[in-house]
């Protein structure tokens, strides 16, 4: 699997746009798939991170920290576009990090982020700090709700 950074460096046509796709909204807004124990899916919205190294999510106590604990299996949608079809779609594995520097620098971000919100810093201890490592990556481009055409285009980790 690829971090941010090594998916970036090999395709920016698309990280660019994944990129803009999850934060279309001025701050970083998906849908994460994870695997619950018996097999079935899980998914909840939620805020990724994404830095010039990694794609982060800070992940409250939960059954989908735990699937991600557990299993890293994920998959990230972003958000529906109020004015098109266009979307990403991201997959590949959670590793739990748990160096103080990254958590204060993913912490940092996090919050200057959503400056327009009162959101103390003391509100994330206790999350998770998982790096979303890449498997694939698919953007969907499209002209408008109803596009009878959308384009696809996929990357996949090389083996």
């Amino acid at each position: 699997m690829a971090s941010w950074r090594a998916f970036h460096e090999v395709r920016p046509d698309l990280a660019d746009p994944a990129r803009e796709l999850l934060y279309q909204f001025g701050v970083g807004l998906g849908f994460l798939g994870t695997v619950r124990p018996d097999g079935g899916p899980r998914v909840h919205p939620m805020c990724p991170i994404i830095t010039a190294d990694g794609l982060y999510a800070l992940i409250t106590p939960s059954p989908k920290g735990r699937d991600l604990l557990r299993d890293g299996r994920y998959a990230l949608h972003s958000f529906p576009c109020p004015d098109n079809e266009d979307a990403c779609y991201l997959t590949g594995g959670a590793i739990e990090r748990t160096d103080p520097e990254l958590r204060a620098a993913i912490e940092d971000q996090f919050v200057a982020e959503r400056s327009q919100f009162p959101i103390p810093k003391e509100h994330l201890a206790g999350q998770l700090l998982v790096e979303l490592d890449i498997e694939t990556v698919m953007v969907t481009t499209s002209t408008g709700h109803g596009d009878p055409d959308p384009q696809h285009t996929i990357w996949h980790q090389p083996n």
